[in-house]
């Protein structure tokens, strides 16, 4: 590790942040002055190689003695405010961009706000465009450049692009065939693939997170608009009450969304990964993108983890010489982008790694890539070690030397290193799983997916007839676990579908210190997984009632130290709601179509045996001597 960076790391444990460069957020209204002063704004119309024209706003320093980059951001949420003279709050990525100097570009994409043409969501990429008429992401924003390049006044020919969740996949999609001038990319909890990313998870449905987005950004806009669509209506803020009251899925539509949310709709009929998703598949197309790129995302991030790591890793694949970095925090979905990132829920990191990550990170890769600063290069993953509080950077991700280390189900709710040596007689656990009575997936009141329930202490779940719980003893030494996690699960159910949510928590000691969080058992990493697609996500299946089946699935990647006098749990369960829409347990084609006569109990059994050994396999990292 570069002498510069590991002070900086040594500062940010130690002082907790205590420097003038990495003080608090500063007043956002000393900011705002700032740009009103010293840039001038443009709105133009520009045209793309159709004739469709996408609204956009350019801010320019005004001081023309100097050449600065191009940053440009591409939005379905608006570019507002909209008037030559009425000027942003904030430029660029965060606070310290705009005294720095650069040609801030921020694009309504098309069909959305005031640009011209039809929105599509996550829009297919094009393969071999061969005419005018044939345009997507990347060619727009191959045109947007160019136009820029030809008539925007002071620039230095260099290129930079960001953006934070649907604006991080405009990230992706503009730089596939990249411009020569997009020098610099930094795709930011990107959208990658829609089968596994946000709404649906291994076939799951995210009912409460697709319920707000959708209502929120996916109403109809017949014309250009300044105006936003008004916020999803709920009428209590239980969401458990309001979803389960609800009933169906073709309910919640009808009563609540007013049958007026298109893509809602269109997912209904698509239950499956068929065409419609493929499509909406962008990983496969990631080839000749910009030379250089940051791929960011946080831990945490309840909406796109997904296509944070499997964009840093095709591109990885996909283009071997490009200079392809991966940033990860303890943040929340965009958590970097603003506030000091220093807690999420109940949860404390011992420092503001969100105002480091601005200032250490982010700002000079933007200023090294566009402006030639004489700044330490990234590594190659910049990665935050939860539960030990600590930044650590590496070669490679996941790390080249984690240890494959296998952890089994055993009886008496035992989690072991060892495999089970049981026969299949009595090498089960079982509960009854009541969509009438589903597992919360969060133990306070919410109307929806709140931003914290990926750290939430699961006890409340814990304490539930129908969710197993395996822990193993306390720990004699630090567990560090790196990587991705991989479920191999054997079950058996006495319906014809179900779904299983596997979570992986950190059990803290018992204190009398408050602060200490005492028997807090703090979720890691959790996934759902539909288990009619234990085969394929193209062609369901119905399990056969009482026939032992497997499921394999991935957990995403962590980096979290199991400390010392805690221990591992492992929690099983089979509803999650209203995170997750209920599986009636009963197979049906299409599972969203499902009646309310078609909702039932169901007896799930969860193998422990020789023959059947349910397991969780992960990456582990040396223990320091």
């Amino acid at each position: 590790m570069p002498v510069r960076c590991r002070l900086l790391l040594c500062l940010l444990i130690v002082s907790g942040l205590s420097g003038p460069v990495l003080a608090q957020v500063p007043d956002p209204a000393l900011l705002s002055s700032y740009i009103q002063l010293h840039y001038t704004k443009q709105e133009h119309l520009i045209p793309m190689r159709d004739g469709v024209k996408l609204f956009t706003s350019i801010y320019i320093p005004t001081d023309a003695t100097k050449k600065y980059p191009l940053l440009l951001k591409r939005t379905p949420y608006s570019v507002g405010p909209y008037g030559p003279d009425k000027m942003t709050a904030g430029l660029g990525p965060s606070e310290h961009f705009a005294r720095a100097g650069y040609i801030f570009v921020n694009q309504d994409v098309r069909g959305r706000y005031q640009s011209e043409g039809e929105f599509v969501q996550v829009t297919p990429h094009k393969v071999g465009k061969q005419t005018h008429q044939q345009c997507d992401e990347s060619s727009d924003t191959y045109d947007t450049i160019e136009w820029l390049l030809k008539n925007v006044p002071g620039h230095n020919g260099r290129v930079g692009m960001y953006g934070i969740s649907y604006p991080g996949f405009y990230c992706s999609a503009g730089m596939i065939d990249a411009h020569p001038a997009l020098i610099a990319v930094s795709p930011q909890a990107p959208v990658a693939d829609w089968y596994f990313d946000d709404f649906m998870h291994n076939g799951a449905f995210f009912l409460a997170h697709a319920y707000r987005w959708l209502a929120s950004h996916a109403g109809e806009r017949p014309k250009p608009t300044t105006e936003r669509g008004p916020p999803p209506a709920y009428p209590t803020l239980d969401g458990y009450k309001l979803f389960l009251e609800a009933g169906t899925i073709q309910e919640i539509d009808k009563t609540h969304l007013k049958e007026a949310i298109p893509f809602w709709k269109e997912m209904m009929v698509h239950p499956n990964r068929d065409e419609f998703w493929e499509t909406r598949n962008i990983l496969p197309h990631l080839k000749n993108v910009a030379p250089k790129v940051m791929v960011v995302t946080g831990w945490y991030d309840a909406e796109d983890l997904y296509g944070s790591f499997k964009t840093y890793q095709s591109i990885e694949k996909l283009n071997p010489n490009v200079n392809n970095v991966l940033v990860v925090g303890p943040w929340s979905h965009g958590g970097w982008s603003g506030g000091n990132g220093d807690r999420l829920g109940n949860v404390s990191f011992g420092s503001n790694t969100g105002a480091f990550y601005r200032a250490e990170i982010e700002f000079p890769f933007f200023e090294k890539s566009l402006k030639d600063k004489d700044v330490e290069a990234l590594a190659e993953a910049t990665v935050f070690e939860t539960g030990s509080n600590t930044w650590r950077t590496f070669d490679a991700w996941p790390p080249k030397n984690a240890e494959s280390k296998t952890f089994f189900l055993r009886a008496g709710g035992g989690l072991e290193a060892t495999a089970p040596s049981e026969p299949d007689a009595g090498g089960f656990d079982e509960y009854v799983s009541d969509p009438a009575k589903p597992v919360p997936s969060t133990e306070i009141v919410a109307n929806g997916m709140t931003i914290e329930y990926m750290v939430d202490d699961q006890r409340f779940a814990a304490r539930r007839p129908d969710v197993l719980v395996y822990e193993t003893p306390v720990l004699e030494q630090d567990l560090a676990v790196a990587g991705p996690l991989q479920v191999d699960l054997w079950v058996a159910t006495t319906g014809t579908d179900a779904d299983f949510v596997v979570k992986l928590v950190d059990v803290f000691p018992d204190s009398t210190d408050k602060a200490k969080l005492p028997n807090y058992q703090m979720m890691v990493r959790s996934e759902v997984f539909r288990g009619r697609f234990r085969n394929s996500f193209a062609k369901p299946e119905p399990f056969v009632p009482g026939e032992p089946a497997r499921i394999q699935f991935e957990l995403l990647d962590v980096l979290h130290r199991f400390q010392k006098g805690h221990k591992l749990m492992v929690q099983i369960q089979s509803t999650w709601f209203p995170l997750v829409d209920r599986n009636p347990q009963k197979y049906v084609p299409n599972i969203f179509l499902a009646k309310p006569e078609d909702f039932q109990k169901a007896t799930h059994r969860v193998f422990r045996s020789a023959v059947h050994p349910t397991s969780l396999r992960f990456g582990t990292l040396p223990t320091a001597k």
